[in-house]
């Protein structure tokens, strides 16, 4: 499999936790457990996808914008998960501050999608493509881990 593949599949999921917590009241069991998965899920994959994707395409200078950008993104988004954490879920501007980090994390999966990947695709082998696959897929589950240990 190739690395656009792969994070096509975490994107999916990220952007179907987000819909399901927009379904959400409240500090409820179902919101919290929820919240929790997503933050690991856009924690672990920022950090795993900057380490076998993005590194690749910084390497390329027509790739140097694209990642500069991405990167500015994951850290935005960081900002706003910590903000999240510190927040009472039982208050309205819980939500309110959710939809935005929502909205921001569809923003940066479509853009990737749309406008990253078929660059990617022209500076990068199929071999290197899958190559940046199995070094996603070696680094998530250690991403993952430190993001539980974090929480």
């Amino acid at each position: 499999m190739q690395i656009y593949k792969r994070l096509e599949q975490d994107h999916d999921k990220q952007r179907d936790l987000c819909e399901q917590i927009k379904h959400t009241r409240g500090d409820s069991e179902k919101r919290n457990k929820l919240w929790a998965e997503l933050r690991v899920e856009l924690e672990a994959h920022a950090s795993a996808e900057e380490q076998a994707f993005y590194s690749e395409l910084m390497k390329d200078p027509k790739g140097t914008d694209d990642t500069r950008h991405a990167v500015e993104e994951h850290q935005l988004m960081t900002e706003q998960i910590e903000v999240l954490d510190n927040l009472d879920m039982d208050a309205d501007v819980w939500m309110k501050k959710f939809e935005k980090l929502a909205h921001k994390v569809i923003h940066h999966v479509d853009e990737e999608e749309a406008e990253f990947f078929p660059k990617a695709k022209k500076l990068f082998s199929d071999k290197e493509a899958e190559d940046m696959c199995d070094a996603f897929n070696e680094r998530k589950p250690a991403e993952i881990e430190k993001q539980e240990l974090a929480a």
